[in-house]
């Protein structure tokens, strides 16, 4: 079995949540809104959540993407994604949830997206949403299975 694991790491006022595992209905789901709470309350509002170690993420997993993109919303803050798997990106792609989060491939780009007011929600769309609007991907992988 996976552990589903969080290690969280500061740059500058940005917390990046370094995610691995698998992100499913159970335990996984009460650590990652028990740490995004957490950092709400401590005045965190610029979470990046580094997704490259995500092996499986199930419906509720997503529900606790939007909860935490919510959560953030409400009290001024944002959250963004970072390196997100092939299932993952295609997930997100079929939910259209990329057309709510900023998502990015660089660590850096995705860390000055923060700190310029030109990019987010309302700015440029992210690295990904540009690359579903001009290819269309293959959505013929995605099963209704678990991993």
């Amino acid at each position: 079995m996976t552990i589903f694991k969080i290690e969280k790491r500061q740059v500058g006022d940005i917390t990046v949540l370094d995610m691995s595992g698998k992100m499913r209905i159970g335990e996984s789901g009460a650590v990652f809104c028990d740490t995004i709470h957490c950092l709400v309350e401590e005045g965190r509002k610029k979470i990046l959540l580094n997704l490259k170690g995500i092996t499986h993420i199930d419906s509720t997993g997503l529900g606790e993407l939007i909860a935490s993109y919510n959560t953030l919303d409400k009290k001024g803050g944002q959250v963004k994604l970072l390196h997100l798997t092939q299932r993952v990106r295609e997930l997100m792609i079929l939910t259209k949830l990329v057309t709510v989060f900023d998502v990015y491939e660089s660590e850096s780009e995705a860390l000055n997206s923060f700190r310029d007011k030109a990019f987010g929600p309302k700015g440029h769309p992210s690295t990904l949403v540009g690359k579903v609007l001009h290819e269309t991907p293959p959505l013929h992988n995605i099963s209704a299975k678990g991993s």
